[in-house]
């Protein structure tokens, strides 16, 4: 009994340090969120879309950082959660947001567990060409269900009612951005506790030698689908944000250069940190939002810049370096 007694007491300044860190994670969102609206209060709209990207991002992490699944294709499941939400509010006039937000949970889980018995069924190259492939099968196939999808015109008719009945979604685009704000704080902290959990250290144990987690008993490609579909989830989230808040859904959500895009801020901040992939997120919008405006002409030369940079000098993101640098001098003190 002592000794079960002191393994407790051991673990608890390590439950704790994890505890702290994920208050002050959830700080820093409430942080930027209010130093955001503070001082971009006329471009409302471009913070609620940094949301619903880092929704996708955060998405893409589980499946690559933790899991180590190449993939371009992940728009697939944030536009599936796009086009189910808006297709419920469109065709069947359920303009709840809330039951709009769960129809893009159940289209982006859908489509993860689609795309993950697909893409899995591979490794390396292949995998990676497999999921360029999904992507432009998706892409394909909205807009030639142009009838449900709106086609190439995009999917409008979209007209989410106040949530609660209190909060009209209004031009300013307030309620839309302190929703986004609700919605990803609660994933951030519900994902927190995924990547500790054991499925979690599951997932990272087969990233780095899934023939020893096949040796001990455990099933990788069971746990990376079961991931696939909870990465879906919460690429659905996003989806279903973006839906309800810019009351339209196009093409573009499921474009491969969406899932690139996503795949660069998430190496940008750094591969397997939620906190990274959050990171890469807002640095990369704000910097393409402040060089596009700056010179309209040459914008993507010095996002290119910023990139070649980043690889070269951050290998592990700038946020994962940042974090390593604190850890190295903290060893040596």
């Amino acid at each position: 009994m002592a000794l079960v007694m002191n393994k407790e007491n051991e673990g608890l300044p390590h439950r704790r340090g994890f505890v702290s860190r994920d208050l002050a994670g959830i700080m820093v969102i409430i942080a930027v969120a209010a130093v955001g609206y503070f001082a971009f209060p006329d471009n409302l709209a471009l913070l609620t879309r940094m949301i619903t990207i880092a929704l996708l991002v955060l998405s893409l992490d589980l499946v690559t950082g933790y899991c180590g699944v190449a993939t371009l294709g992940h728009a697939a499941l944030f536009g599936s959660g796009a086009y189910a939400a808006g297709i419920l509010s469109a065709h069947y006039g359920v303009n709840d947001p809330l039951l709009m937000l769960l129809a893009g949970i159940a289209g982006g889980a859908a489509s993860g567990l689609l795309s993950g018995a697909i893409i899995l069924r591979a490794h390396g190259l292949p995998q990676l060409v497999l999921s360029i492939a999904l992507i432009h099968l998706f892409h394909e196939f909205a807009n030639k269900a142009s009838s449900w999808t709106g086609g190439s015109d995009g999917l409008s008719g979209i007209a989410p009612d106040p949530i609660f009945g209190l909060f009209e979604f209004d031009l300013y685009g307030q309620t839309a951005f302190f929703f986004g704000t609700a919605l990803l704080l609660v994933v951030f902290a519900l994902l927190r506790l995924l990547v500790r959990s054991p499925f979690g250290m599951l997932c990272r144990g087969i990233r780095q030698d899934p023939l020893r987690i096949r040796a001990m008993g455990g099933s990788p490609k069971a746990a990376l689908i079961r991931m696939y579909v909870i990465s879906g989830a919460v690429a659905g989230v996003g989806g279903a944000l973006n839906a309800i808040s810019t009351q339209v859904v196009g093409l573009d959500s499921l474009s491969f250069t969406q899932s690139a895009e996503a795949l660069v801020m998430l190496v940008l901040g750094g591969t397997g940190s939620l906190f990274g992939a959050l990171s890469g997120t807002i640095i990369f919008m704000l910097f393409e939002d402040y060089v596009s405006a700056a010179n309209p002409f040459h914008w993507l030369t010095m996002v290119g810049a910023l990139l070649i940079a980043v690889v070269l000098f951050a290998p592990k993101g700038l946020y994962g370096t940042a974090a390593a640098l604190i850890v190295r001098r903290r060893e040596q003190r």
